[in-house]
C-alpha cells in the first residue's frame, strides 16, 4: 500500500511513487497497490480543460515505467492513471502490470461522481468494460476505483467473477471547512461500507487512499485493509504518508463463505428488481 501526498510536478510525483514501490517491495511485498490519480493532484476539484493534458494512452508511458519496474522487482503493481482513449474521450482507469511485467490489462472506472470538490464527470466517461478480475501471478485481484467503493452491487459482480481479494485505489479527503464530528462521521461511513463488502463477499479488502492538503481539500488517508470478515487487520495515519507492507490470509475465505454461506444462500431469482432506478408504484 503505497499512500503518498503529491504535488503538481507529474515527474516528481512519478519519482515518489517508483521510490514507494521500491520500498514496499523491499519490505517484502508481491502486490503493490497505488492510489488514485497518483501522477498529479486531484484536478478534479475544478472544471479546467488544462487538465485534460494530464492524460494519457494506456497501455502508454507510464505503463512502460511501471511494467518494466514490476519485472525488475517481481511484484504486481496496481496503477490508477487518466486515460486518454481517443481525442475528447477520457476515463478513470486502473491499469494492472504482473511481476512479469506484463500488461494485463485496464478496469475503467464504473461509478462517476460529480459534487462539490468532485467534478468527475466533466473529465471521464463511465467505464464500458465492466467489471473486471485480473489472473495474476499471486492471485486474482479485483479491481475498482474510489467511487465504486460505495456500491454493494459492483463489489457483488467482481467477486463472482472469482476475484481473491478487492482493491479500490482511492482520493477522498474532508473539506477544510467541516468539524471533527463530521469529519470522524465520513471517514466511518467509508470505511464501514468497504468493510461490507469484505463480509457480504468472503474476501479481503484493501483501500489506498492519498494524503496531503490539495487546496481546499485535506485528504484523508486512513488507508486499510479488511479480512474476509470484515476486521480492519491495519489502518494507516490520516496525515501522514504510509509505505505499509499487510499479509493477506486467502485461505480464510473458504471458512467464511462456509460458516456464512451468503453465496449458498442468494436467491438470486428475486433480484431482477435491482436493475430498475426506483421501483415506483405501477
Amino acid at each position: 500500500m503505497v499512500q503518498l501526498s503529491c504535488s503538481g510536478n507529474v515527474a516528481e510525483n512519478m519519482d515518489k511513487t517508483i521510490a514507494g514501490i521500491r520500498q514496499a517491495a523491499a519490505k517484502g511485498a508481491q502486490v503493490v497497490v497505488l492510489q488514485e490519480l497518483f501522477r498529479s493532484l486531484y484536478f478534479c476539484d475544478v472544471e479546467d480543460y488544462e487538465n485534460f493534458k494530464l492524460a494519457e494512452a494506456i497501455p502508454g508511458p507510464s505503463t512502460d515505467i511501471l511494467g518494466a519496474l514490476a519485472k525488475e522487482l517481481g511484484v504486481v503493481i496496481v496503477a490508477s492513471l487518466f486515460e486518454k482513449r481517443a481525442e475528447g474521450l477520457y476515463h478513470n482507469t486502473t491499469a494492472v502490470l504482473d511481476a512479469d511485467g506484463a500488461y494485463l490489462g485496464k478496469y475503467r472506472k464504473m461509478h462517476i461522481p460529480d459534487d462539490p470538490g468532485y467534478f468527475e464527470k466533466f473529465y471521464f466517461t463511465p467505464g464500458d468494460l465492466g467489471y473486471k478480475v485480473f489472473h495474476t501471478k499471486f492471485g486474482n485481484i479485483g479491481v475498482l476505483i474510489c467511487w465504486d467503493q460505495w456500491y454493494p452491487e459492483a463489489a457483488r459482480i467482481t467477486a463472482l467473477k472469482g476475484a481473491d481479494f478487492l482493491v479500490y485505489p482511492t482520493a477522498i479527503g474532508w473539506a477544510g471547512s467541516q468539524d471533527e464530528a463530521t469529519n470522524d462521521e465520513q471517514y466511518g461511513a467509508w470505511q464501514t461500507i468497504q468493510r461490507s463488502h469484505a463480509v457480504a463477499n468472503g474476501i479481503p479488502v484493501v483501500s489506498v487512499n492519498r494524503t496531503g492538503i490539495e487546496g481546499p481539500m485535506q485528504f484523508w488517508g486512513g488507508s486499510f485493509v479488511a479480512n474476509a470478515f470484515g476486521r480492519v487487520t491495519y489502518k494507516a495515519p490520516h496525515l501522514e504518508e504510509e509505505i505499509h507492507v499487510e499479509e493477506l490470509d486467502l485461505t480464510g475465505s473458504d471458512r467464511y463463505r462456509t460458516h456464512w454461506p451468503f453465496l449458498r444462500d442468494r436467491r438470486i431469482d428475486s433480484y431482477s428488481p435491482i436493475t430498475k432506478r426506483f421501483l415506483d408504484e405501477e
